[in-house]
């Protein structure tokens, strides 16, 4: 037997990158899924190629940030599969600034976005994870919870807050059978990623920053996204039973460098 055959999971961002290895992940192993991303087209796109591959998982246009939209898609996966058992949230955004210099609205997209859709997700899914018996969730942070690139205030922000937030969550609900636990990435080759590429590489090319940025990390390289999915799975199977209020770092050794820092991307 599949290890999610009979699981329901929900995938916040599934359309694409970290979020859409995930979705691949759990509904090549039996999971039904239901996900969502912000962009009709890139959803309807991942849903058909998904669908292609023979896997069970439906794609839901939400926006993250929005209380309504995030029950009604918890809804979907209730009305469609019967329940929830797992809940992962992949969607994020990466903006650029200091302190000084980053506006009030910047702030509130990324905070919005990265740490109050966690919550929004997470409320609206742990009823119905009770009424399954419990299940998982894996809220996907970032090494930067715990150091830091130059100018990114807002999204080292959010993601630390995501940390906490989880360690709220394993506590609060463990009497109900949720676990709670936070992925920790280090740079992964996502359309994120290739987007900061790009506004950094100056005079160079795409795959040359990229790989700039992978030699910051003692393996030499960025993640793989399936490679994060693998701890995902991980984390939202019952190979993890007796694990939860932690933070699991997947980030080719960049923190066991001492001192750790994270490359400036603007050099």
């Amino acid at each position: 037997m599949s290890e999610f055959e009979g699981k329901i999971a929900l995938v916040t961002g599934g359309s694409l990158g970290i979020g859409r290895a995930v979705v691949e992940r759990l509904a090549g192993d039996g999971a039904a899924v239901v996900f969502c991303g912000v962009e009709e087209d890139g959803v309807r796109r991942a849903e058909e190629e998904l669908g292609a591959a023979g896997l069970e998982a439906a794609g839901v246009v939400a926006d993250v940030t929005d209380a309504a939209q995030t029950s009604a898609l918890v809804g979907t996966a209730v009305s469609r599969y019967g329940g929830l058992d797992v809940v992962v949230t992949c969607a994020g955004v990466q903006r650029y600034g200091t302190v000084e210099d980053t506006s009030e609205e910047l702030w509130d997209e990324v905070l919005d976005v990265n740490l109050k859709g966690v919550f929004l997700v997470c409320r609206a899914a742990v009823p119905e994870m009770r009424r399954r018996g419990g299940g998982a969730i894996v809220t996907v942070s970032s090494v930067q919870a715990f150091v830091s690139q130059a100018r990114v205030a807002a999204y080292s922000a959010s993601k630390a807050a995501i940390n906490a937030l989880t360690r709220s969550m394993a506590l609060d609900h463990a009497e109900d059978g949720i676990r709670a636990n936070a992925v920790c990435p280090g740079s992964v080759d996502t359309p994120m990623l290739r987007w900061a590429a790009d506004l950094f590489r100056g005079e160079t090319t795409q795959d040359a920053q990229v790989a700039e940025w992978g030699r910051a990390h003692p393996l030499g390289r960025v993640a793989r996204a399936e490679e994060v999915a693998e701890v995902v799975a991980f984390l939202a199977g019952p190979r993890s039973s007796f694990i939860t209020g932690a933070e699991h770092r997947v980030d080719g050794g960049l923190l066991a460098r001492n001192p750790a820092a994270l490359p400036d991307p603007s050099h």
